[in-house]
C-alpha cells in the first residue's frame, strides 16, 4: 500500500533524515586506513542510543536474508555493494567502502548511503563513484508531482549506462514512513512517463548502485552481503526524498 505523508507527518521525518545524515557524516570520517568494520558499527550503535533512535536494521529479516542482520550498519567493501554484515576486517588503503544506514526516531524512519574511498583512491573507483551520486542528483530532480516513477528510474539508467556502466534491477528504492521498505518500489532503470503518478507526500528512497564491470551479483556465504559475480568494485549512494507541490526535499542532505 502507498501512503501519502501529510505536511505535519514530513516535518515529523525531519529528526529522523537528520541524524541519519549525522551518523554518515562522523562514519565517513571515521573510515580510515585501520578503522575496524565492527568499529564503525559500533560507533553508529552508540550513536544510536545517545539519540534515543532505534535501528532499523538489528532485527530486520526478509526473505533474502539468511537470519535477523544483527547489526545497526551495512559496510560493504570493494566487492561487495549492497547488505555488507560488517565483520571483522580492518580497513586498507585504497579500499572502497558503502555505508548504508537507517534507523527510526519517534516512530519515523530515514534510510541513506554513502561510498567512501579509505587513503588512496583509484580513478575508476572515483568514477564509479560519482557516477551513483549523478544518477542520485538525476532521479531526484524527477522526483516532483505529476512525474512518474518510471521517469524517477529511467533518469538514473541514462546516467549509469552513459558512464557505460550497466544496471542491475534485483535490488532498488523502496517507499519509507512508519517502516524502513515500503512500497512503491523504485527500480533503478525504467521507461519515462510510465508507472506511478507522483503525488505531494509521497517519501521514497532512491538508492543508485553500481558495479564497474558487471551487473551480476551473488549472495556471500554470510548469508547477506551483495557481491559482483566478476570480483569488480562497487559503490552505492542513497537520500530519503519527499515529493512536494515544489521542489523535491532530501530529508537526509549531508553537510
Amino acid at each position: 500500500m502507498i501512503e501519502l505523508r501529510t505536511p505535519a507527518e514530513i516535518e515529523a521525518m525531519r529528526p529522523a533524515g537528520r541524524f541519519v545524515a549525522s551518523v554518515l557524516e562522523r562514519l565517513a570520517a571515521e573510515a580510515a586506513v585501520g578503522m575496524n568494520l565492527l568499529e564503525l558499527d559500533a560507533i553508529a550503535h552508540r550513536m544510536i542510543r545517545e539519540a534515543g533512535a532505534e535501528s532499523c536494521y538489528i532485527d530486520y529479516h526478509p526473505s533474502f536474508g539468511a537470519m535477523p542482520f544483527g547489526k545497526v550498519l551495512c559496510t560493504s567493501v570493494n566487492d561487495a555493494v549492497l547488505h555488507g554484515l560488517p565483520f571483522d576486517y580492518r580497513l586498507q588503503d585504497g579500499d572502497v567502502v558503502s555505508l548504508d544506514f537507517a534507523a527510526s526516531v519517534d516512530g519515523w524512519v530515514a534510510d541513506s548511503a554513502v561510498t567512501v574511498i579509505v587513503g588512496t583512491p583509484r580513478p575508476q573507483d572515483e568514477q564509479l563513484i560519482r557516477t551513483t551520486q549523478a544518477a542520485l542528483d538525476a532521479a531526484v530532480q524527477q522526483a516532483r508531482t505529476g512525474m512518474r516513477l518510471g521517469d524517477v528510474s529511467a533518469a538514473i539508467g541514462d546516467v549509469c549506462r552513459a558512464a557505460g556502466y550497466s544496471v542491475n534491477l534485483e535490488f532498488g528504492g523502496h517507499g519509507v514512513g512508519r517502516t524502513m521498505h515500503g512500497d512503491p518500489h523504485v527500480p533503478n532503470d525504467g521507461r519515462p512517463h510510465r508507472g506511478l503518478k507522483l503525488k505531494p507526500g509521497l517519501v521514497i528512497a532512491i538508492e543508485p548502485w553500481l558495479l564497474e564491470t558487471t551487473n551480476r551479483i551473488f549472495t556471500d556465504p554470510d548469508g547477506w552481503t551483495l557481491r559482483s559475480q566478476d570480483g569488480s568494485r562497487g559503490a552505492h549512494s542513497e537520500h530519503t526524498v519527499v515529493v512536494t507541490d515544489g521542489d523535491p526535499i532530501v530529508l537526509t542532505a549531508r553537510g
